[in-house]
């Protein structure tokens, strides 16, 4: 098995055009996308169309909500066996508000994600499948993992067990009091984080000082997206910008973690960083031109 996901599931209901939402009228939209999200369940979807044999390690719900993601996850094929329902939780939904320029402003109820705990990380199962890479996908929205040594743990036996391992963190509140992962940050090999996500975590402004910051502070090799300009990527040895490519936004819902799926597909195929950065970066931009998360992938299975 290539990769294990593990992270956030949620459904998605995207909403465009939004600019405002009044209190007292209806609000009228002229586009809507129904699908998978969440940040793990985005990766997963995204590396299994690219061919590599992905497992997916979620909490979800017995509800009509996991219905509609198994459905999609069985079409990428997603490995969904670590997949584990909740009987007293929901499925995590989210509603998405683009507005004009193409920015998603988010309503959401964590559901079964918020279970989620370094418990779940069953390293002896995933070794036992000869998984060479583990991904967690949006950490600081998920606040059963704010137990930094337990994850130390478990990434330690990931990287014995001849795992890579990589950390997407994801911009929440959380952010403000980052040593949960700083306890478990040198078991990381690759940081993913955008420029807004690595200037709260650093204190520093720009994407080299960034990086610099949170290689020294155990990182291996740290990914900043800049969004529309590319990303910039460091890992000790390496390091440079990536530029992006131009086009038409429509919503940047997903994009990120597009980029992720580019970029680690590439790598784990053994293709050099920086090529691996442009695989990411054109990923992110296809996604970012169309509405949903997931809509990139379900057009490229077509052509």
């Amino acid at each position: 098995m290539d990769f294990a996901i593990f992270g956030n599931a949620t459904l998605d209901i995207i909403c465009r055009p939004v600019d405002d939402v009044p209190r007292h009228e209806s609000l009228i939209f002229e586009e809507v996308a129904v699908g998978p999200g969440g940040c793990a369940s985005n990766v997963a979807v995204g590396l299994s169309a690219q061919g590599c044999h992905t497992a997916l390690i979620a909490r979800v719900g017995n509800d009509p909500a996991f219905q509609m993601l198994e459905m999609y996850w069985k079409k990428f094929g997603v490995d969904t066996r670590w997949v584990m329902m909740e009987k007293q939780a929901p499925t995590a939904v989210s509603i998405a508000f683009v507005d004009s320029q193409a920015q998603p402003r988010f309503v959401h109820t964590p559901g079964a994600n918020g279970l989620l705990t370094a418990d779940d990380f069953q390293i002896e199962l995933l070794a036992a499948e000869q998984v060479r890479w583990l991904h967690l996908s949006g950490y600081f929205v998920l606040p059963g993992l704010l137990d930094g040594l337990a994850l130390r743990e478990k990434f330690a036996k990931a990287k014995a067990s001849g795992m890579a391992t990589s950390l997407d963190v994801v911009k929440n509140y959380r952010m403000d009091q980052p040593k949960p992962l700083l306890d478990f940050l040198d078991m990381v090999d690759y940081l993913f984080c955008n420029a807004a996500e690595g200037r709260k975590l650093s204190g520093e402004y720009e994407p080299q000082a960034i990086s610099k910051n949170l290689r020294g502070r155990g990182a291996g090799c740290v990914l900043v997206k800049l969004g529309a300009d590319g990303c910039w990527y460091d890992n000790g040895g390496q390091s440079g910008f990536m530029p992006g490519y131009a086009v038409d936004v429509v919503d940047t819902t997903g994009a990120g973690d597009a980029f992720a799926a580019g970029v680690l597909a590439g790598l784990v195929k053994g293709i050099d960083l920086a090529t691996a950065c442009d695989m990411g970066n054109r990923a992110g931009a296809e996604a970012a031109t169309r509405m949903g998360t997931i809509t990139l992938w379900e057009a490229k299975g077509e052509n």
